[in-house]
């Protein structure tokens, strides 16, 4: 399979996350969450989120399964367990929700390049993957978020 033209403009760290998920899929559109193995990502799990779909109401739910702790660090808490519509970290939560979205709707990747600090203003964070993941090639059950994270100063 091609690679995205997108790719890129991407962060080598993000490129490689990106590569493991496209390799774990295979065949199919998307690799189920069985199919990724965090002992694979070791290098990428602070900056990495697990979060589920629930597409059980009128509209979709998304929340915090897995959260990396330069996630948490740029954030000032853990939204582990907590809903994207009460804890999105980003530059509005429309744009957030639209992303999560966009990657259920399409059931594809997507990135989103804008520069945010982190609460202390110490962490840029940039570079944000949307991966889906799914048990077939019609169903995003969960997204996996991978984001480079800099420390400033």
């Amino acid at each position: 399979m091609d690679e995205p033209d997108w790719l890129a403009a991407l962060h080598p760290d993000a490129v490689s996350v990106y590569r493991y998920w496209r390799d774990r899929a295979g065949a199919r559109q998307m690799p189920a969450r069985a199919d990724i193995d965090p002992a694979d990502l070791v290098p990428y799990l602070p900056s990495l989120m697990l979060v589920d779909v629930d597409c059980s109401g009128a509209r979709p739910n998304y929340i915090y399964r897995l959260v990396g702790t330069r996630e948490v660090a740029v954030r000032g808490n853990d939204p582990t367990g907590k809903s994207v519509t009460t804890h999105a970290f980003g530059r509005s939560l429309d744009d957030a929700l639209e992303n999560y979205d966009a990657v259920v709707a399409t059931r594809a990747p997507l990135i989103d390049l804008a520069q945010l600090l982190s609460f202390d203003a110490m962490i840029l964070d940039r570079d944000k993957l949307f991966l889906p993941l799914g048990p077939d090639d019609r169903t995003v059950n969960m997204i996996m978020v991978y984001t480079v994270q800099e420390k400033i100063g």
